[in-house]
């Protein structure tokens, strides 16, 4: 039997380890559930941030510099829509949104977000196995003083400097993995959690009905990549979402968190002092380089964590 991996990814972070893994692992290999709590409509039109960045990835054509869109993408399109519409935080390159247009249109004709996926995927050249966490619409909403935001907007507009007065994963109580998820969670020969954020990306994906719990049964073949280090998160506003939920802001802290169902746990090795504590938590604690700073770095995380 051909051993596949299954991941858990949210956008960024996610991506780089992803772009890692291609190089080392056949995609037609690699199964990966992406975080859809970020999906929000403007203009009109569908949007799936971390399904996009995802993909884009796998089709080699990720804008690398930003991290997301096209790459050499131009934003002539939304120079004009900004002259209807008041959202001048938001930025859509053009060959962006012509995938928003499609997805949208694929909507409007009956298809479901699963369905969608694997006909961008088709079409974009992508063999790996794109799964969105659910086929529901769930949105993240950040409390701030005196206002409540979509998290896009807290990211992009606001830039995460407001302080979080309250986290709602919006449609969650009614969101359920798709038939093939709870399956391949049994079936796979490792799974990993990508270096995403723990609350609003990795959190979200476990808060779908029934996949945590089935991650905490096959807990001896879940692999971590802790988004921490050095107390710092690499990307993004992490420490603030943690702290939050009142877990520290460490890789200790994130291990704690992911106890349930995590069986090992990738640290970076500037963290080997804190390896014991995690081990104590009955987690498997590997320290190595997991700063991917560039596409080697990347190989050589990918590579070290199908090894161990």
């Amino acid at each position: 039997m051909v051993k596949r991996y299954l991941l858990l990814a949210g956008g960024i972070g996610a991506a780089k380890f992803i772009e890692g893994l291609m190089n080392i692992v056949d995609q037609e290999k690699l199964d990966i559930i992406v975080n859809t709590g970020d999906d929000i409509e403007l203009f009109g039109l569908q949007i799936c941030p971390d399904l996009d960045i995802i993909t884009y990835t796998l089709a080699n054509i990720v804008d690398k510099n930003k991290g997301w869109g096209f790459s050499d993408d131009t934003f002539n399109c939304l120079s004009s829509l900004k002259g209807y519409y008041n959202i001048g935080w938001f930025n859509l390159g053009d060959n962006d949104l012509a995938t928003h247009i499609y997805r949208t249109d694929q909507y409007r004709r009956g298809f479901n977000k699963t369905e969608i996926t694997k006909k961008i995927c088709k079409k974009l050249g992508v063999t790996a196995n794109l799964i969105p966490m659910c086929n529901e619409q769930v949105e993240t909403i950040i409390t701030i003083p005196k206002k409540k935001v979509h998290f896009e907007e807290y990211y992009i507009k606001y830039k995460f400097k407001p302080e979080i007065l309250g986290v709602n994963f919006q449609g969650i109580n009614n969101a359920k993995p798709s038939n093939s998820i709870l399956r391949l969670i049994k079936s796979a020969a490792k799974i990993i959690i990508c270096p995403s954020n723990p609350i609003v990306s990795i959190g979200t994906i476990l808060s779908v009905q029934g996949i945590k719990d089935a991650l905490t049964k096959v807990k001896e073949k879940v692999y971590g990549i802790s988004p921490i280090v050095g107390g710092k998160a690499i990307k993004g506003p992490t420490e603030k979402f943690l702290r939050f939920y009142n877990v520290d802001s460490s890789c200790v802290g994130v291990a704690k968190h992911y106890k349930s169902f995590l069986g090992h746990f990738i640290i970076d090795k500037r963290d080997s002092k804190l390896k014991t504590k995690i081990e104590k938590l009955g987690i498997k604690t590997y320290c190595y380089d997991i700063v991917m700073k560039n596409l080697e770095k990347k190989k050589d995380l990918a590579q070290f964590l199908i090894k161990i």
